[in-house]
């Protein structure tokens, strides 16, 4: 799953980071995205992307089930650690393929222990841990979906889903983690 990381880093698509970072590596070209206005999203994407909760209460308030995490890939850099992965039911339903980027440096060392045990979403080890922080999302997308994200949510054609591209700041105004959240359709 880890594979070898390359020196330089190039944000190939700042809207996408660090999902661009992924494909960069895997040599693929990113989906076609656009930028949109939270208000253009359809429900229920928009009420679960267009706030500034943490995604994980949200989308187990909006599912009533607890969210367990698939580890697609992942890799470590200094004090970053990054994974993509799925948000899955406890039934199996995907309900978010996301790539984080996490400053582990920020984090305490039993907090920093749950991530790299790639058990739980960073979602419920911040409440877990009582890490305070604040979301606030940085531009909401309309993607359309191609073969890899396909593939990921077990869709048999393209569509177009809906993200957003967040950042989780601590009270010091430091970046805990930067986020592209996708769901599905």
């Amino acid at each position: 799953m880890s594979r070898p990381v390359p020196e330089t880093k190039v944000i190939v698509a700042p809207h996408l980071h660090p999902l661009d970072e992924f494909y960069a590596q895997a040599g693929m070209e990113l989906p076609s995205t656009q930028v949109v206005a939270g208000e253009e999203l359809p429900e229920p994407q928009r009420s679960l992307l267009v706030h500034e909760a943490d995604m994980t209460p949200t989308l187990e308030a909006f599912y009533q089930a607890r969210l367990r995490l698939k580890l697609l890939h992942r890799q470590e850099r200094t004090d970053f650690y990054y994974r993509q992965v799925l948000l899955l039911t406890e039934a199996g339903k995907v309900v978010e393929f996301g790539a984080i980027k996490i400053n582990l440096g920020l984090f305490s060392p039993p907090a920093q222990r749950a991530i790299r045990e790639e058990q739980a979403p960073l979602g419920r080890i911040l409440a877990q841990e009582h890490i305070k922080h604040t979301s606030r999302p940085k531009a909401y997308l309309k993607i359309r979906s191609d073969g890899y994200i396909q593939k990921a949510l077990a869709l048999e054609s393209p569509h177009v889903l809906f993200g957003r591209r967040n950042t989780l700041w601590d009270p010091q105004g430091r970046p805990l983690a930067e986020i592209v959240e996708i769901l599905p359709p």
